[in-house]
């Protein structure tokens, strides 16, 4: 049996039809850059995610580039991120000009609450949770800071559609949130899309004129814009795939329940879940601590894993000019060098995921 780490057809398959449609319609209506169909997504996604707007933009960076500018955050201001994050994260914050301030990671592998107040500073202007894997930083804890200091909040919720810190869903906390619908997220388009959330007006007008070249009228530009805009096609997709969000989420539930509950083995550590969350499982991340040894067997196996992700942002190559050595952020380090990702996603099928478990429970 081959068990790849995450194929897309099979989501596709199960509505087929109505993606088809939906792509048809588009192409047929003859509008294909901010037409009815993207209004029509950007309303429905703000209602899903309980905030008063949504703007599309191109995909999860560009949700960030903007949104940190929206809020003038810029050369001389600090935004703290967390050590543990993909990339983008941090990239949105260095292509506005502003200096990240990076926290280690807690047992969830998220931002550590309590070691964010000890990095505030004087040009401290924001706080940037990444809700990683599919799991919602500490909220509560975090709106308490920021409250405290006077510091916007800019959630990144690439990873975490559905996801809800004491029943409330990621994207409402904060000023701003930013989302991803690259193919592979838990709400993917079929090419790259994005968007911003926000519930402050002023920041909604401000996004969607920065989101298309800083006009708000044609040929009238008011600002040094972007050209970040969801198009017609993809918002059409996501309008289906959003119906079935909770579907969708359900099954990547019960499958890592499965995981959870059947994966015995003393070499491998599986994730932790705050009881105050609904884990969306964007990813299944496992510890190991010979990970290459791991991967072989998986690979002997059949079955195709990941590493998300290898190399914290603040080591790699295009962050070297921050001057950060190994040994400060001792655990996300750690994690970086055990981590594994297991096959979940839509359509995999209970022989499969009984394989995933039997081949662990057999590793030595």
């Amino acid at each position: 049996m081959k068990i790849p780490f995450g194929t897309l057809k099979r989501q596709y398959d199960m509505h087929k039809d109505e993606y088809e449609n939906a792509v048809l319609e588009s192409m047929r209506s003859g509008w294909y850059i901010l037409g009815e169909k993207v209004s029509a997504f950007e309303e429905a996604f703000a209602s899903y995610t309980g905030t008063n707007y949504s703007i599309g933009v191109g995909n999860g960076l560009d949700a960030l580039i903007i949104s940190i500018r929206a809020l003038d955050i810029g050369i001389g201001d600090e935004v703290i991120v967390p050590a543990n994050t993909f990339i983008a994260s941090v990239m949105g914050v260095t292509i506005n000009g502003a200096t990240p301030i990076f926290v280690d990671c807690d047992k969830y592998s998220l931002i550590d609450v309590d070691k964010i107040e000890e990095k505030i500073t004087a040009k401290t202007k924001a706080i940037l949770p990444v809700h990683l894997y599919g799991q919602s930083c500490n909220m509560e804890k975090i709106m308490e800071i920021a409250k405290k200091n006077n510091l916007y909040v800019i959630e990144d919720c690439a990873q975490s559609h559905g996801a809800t810190f004491k029943d409330e869903k990621t994207g409402t906390f904060g000023d701003i949130s930013c989302f991803s619908f690259y193919p592979g997220k838990n709400l993917g388009c079929f090419g790259d899309g994005g968007a911003i959330n926000t519930s402050d007006e002023k920041l909604y007008n401000r996004i969607k004129m920065l989101r298309n070249y800083g006009s708000e009228k044609k040929y009238h530009n008011k600002e040094v814009g972007y050209n970040s805009r969801l198009d017609e096609i993809q918002a059409a997709i996501l309008l289906v795939k959003l119906r079935y969000l909770e579907e969708l989420t359900i099954e990547r539930e019960n499958i890592a329940k499965k995981y959870l509950e059947n994966i015995n083995n003393e070499n491998i550590k599986l994730p932790e879940i705050s009881k105050n969350c609904r884990h969306v499982w964007h990813l299944f991340v496992i510890e190991v601590e010979n990970r290459d040894k791991f991967q072989n067997y998986m690979q002997s196996k059949n079955i195709d894993t990941m590493i998300h992700y290898p190399i914290p942002p603040y080591l790699s190559e295009a962050y070297s000019y921050l001057n950060i050595k190994r040994g400060i952020y001792t655990n996300t380090e750690k994690l970086s060098e055990r981590i594994v990702s297991l096959p979940i996603y839509n359509g995999m099928t209970n022989e499969e995921i009984f394989y995933v478990i039997e081949s662990i429970n057999n590793y030595k």
